[in-house]
């Protein structure tokens, strides 16, 4: 590797750190922003779930314009400086109505940011020794360090002005991705001379994907109510910010022991699906019985192997099941699931039980749909296993 290639490698990392900081900033204390400007629980959700509708769309069709120009760099590029542009008009109207048409301009621009990182960091590193988990630490690294430092600086300046650190990350992630490499996918084939349809000719990938939406409707749930969940058990902002430096920084362990020891197999993969699934189910089980926001801090800890192993895994599990040529649009649609589909029942369903049953029903039926997850990772191990038996059965009649 030359000098220009190391040098864009330690760039990716840096724009981690400073982008998923940026996201951090905004989806720890934007729920928070929401209900100082009048905004009720169910409001909330709604508007958050316009999001995952929005990404229904932009997912996939960021995710064929960089297959299409094949320059991840430039898709970027345009995504932040769309984002952070329209983020001004959000903090600047104090109209529900004004706020959710912005904020659906937003999601567009904002929702597949991180599969199409995660693509530009699979394209660069193929054909070298580098890990993934190398790499997407670094995001862990920015998400908890500048949610904890926000905290305090939120507490001293006030909720209302969270656009001034928000957009402070932003420009300093855009200044990053100038500098980025371009992410194009080595030895792809140009995606407009291949039919899109062959990235699901294999069943298990479209059953992984239903399968993790159901995963990720809790999670999506967490994510958006957790700090109105810590607020209502008295924590003040810098705790909230604590709660995602938890949640997160643990992560990075995770990421190294995930590349130096789990294996590219997809049974094998699956298998530590289920796992992460009990765990799962632990985390809401949990999140619903606690007394205080001290122990909810505790609780996201566990983020580090329910999360964080799920999207880890769920990335390498989907280089294997889409051909490279659609690898920007395969992270764009598994983005869909873990981000999108899942955030609109999410946002929908968790706004209505956190304001009329209250933050508990809403956890213990998170715990309820990861027990379904459990079931689902478990029956596509099965069928996993018969595919393997089947495609030996027929080498030996072969022979």
């Amino acid at each position: 590797m030359n000098r220009n290639e190391s040098q864009s490698l330690h760039l990716i990392k840096a724009f981690n750190f400073f982008v998923y900081g940026a996201i951090a900033v905004y989806s720890t204390f934007f729920a928070l922003y929401l209900q100082s400007v009048g905004m009720t629980t169910i409001e909330i959700g709604a508007l958050m779930a316009g999001g995952p509708v929005v990404s229904i769309i932009a997912n996939p069709l960021w995710g064929y314009l960089s297959d299409r120009i094949r320059n991840i760099r430039l898709i970027l590029i345009i995504m932040l400086i769309g984002s952070m542009i329209i983020m001004q008009f959000v903090f600047l109207f104090q109209s529900y109505t004004l706020i959710y048409v912005c904020m659906l301009f937003f999601f567009f621009f904002q929702m597949p940011l991180f599969s199409q990182t995660n693509s530009l960091i699979l394209n660069s590193i193929e054909g070298t020794t580098h890990k993934f988990g190398a790499f997407r630490l670094f995001g862990s690294l920015g998400w908890a360090l500048m949610a904890v430092a926000a905290g305090p600086v939120i507490g001293q300046i006030g909720i209302e002005r969270l656009w001034v650190i928000y957009t402070a990350m932003m420009l300093l992630s855009l200044g990053f991705a100038f500098m980025l490499p371009k992410g194009e996918a080595k030895g792809a084939a140009h995606a407009g001379k291949v039919n899109y349809r062959s990235m699901f000719v294999k069943r298990s990938f479209l059953l992984f994907l239903m399968i993790g939406l159901v995963i990720s409707i809790p999670n999506s749930m967490n994510t958006t109510f957790i700090a109105l969940y810590i607020k209502e058990l008295g924590g003040e902002a810098s705790l909230i910010g604590w709660s995602a430096f938890w949640s997160s920084i643990f992560e990075i362990p995770v990421f190294l022991l995930l590349d130096r020891y789990l294996k590219k197999n997809a049974r094998t993969m699956v298998l530590c699906l289920v796992v992460i699934s009990m765990l799962f189910a632990l985390r809401w089980l949990l999140m619903s019985g606690a007394d205080t926001a001290q122990q909810i801090i505790f609780i996201q800890v566990l983020h580090c192997l329910t999360f964080g192993g799920y999207y880890y895994i769920g990335t390498q599990l989907t280089v294997l099941l889409v051909p490279a040529e659609f690898r920007a649009s395969g992270q764009a649609v598994y983005a869909l699931t873990w981000g999108g589909l899942s955030g609109i029942a999410a946002g929908i369903i968790g706004g209505v039980m956190f304001e009329e049953a209250g933050p508990r029903a809403m956890y213990q039926l998170c715990s309820i749909l990861a027990a379904v997850g459990i079931a689902g990772f478990g029956l596509l191990y099965a069928q996993l296993r018969r595919e393997v038996y089947a495609r030996a059965e027929k080498s030996i009649d072969i022979r």
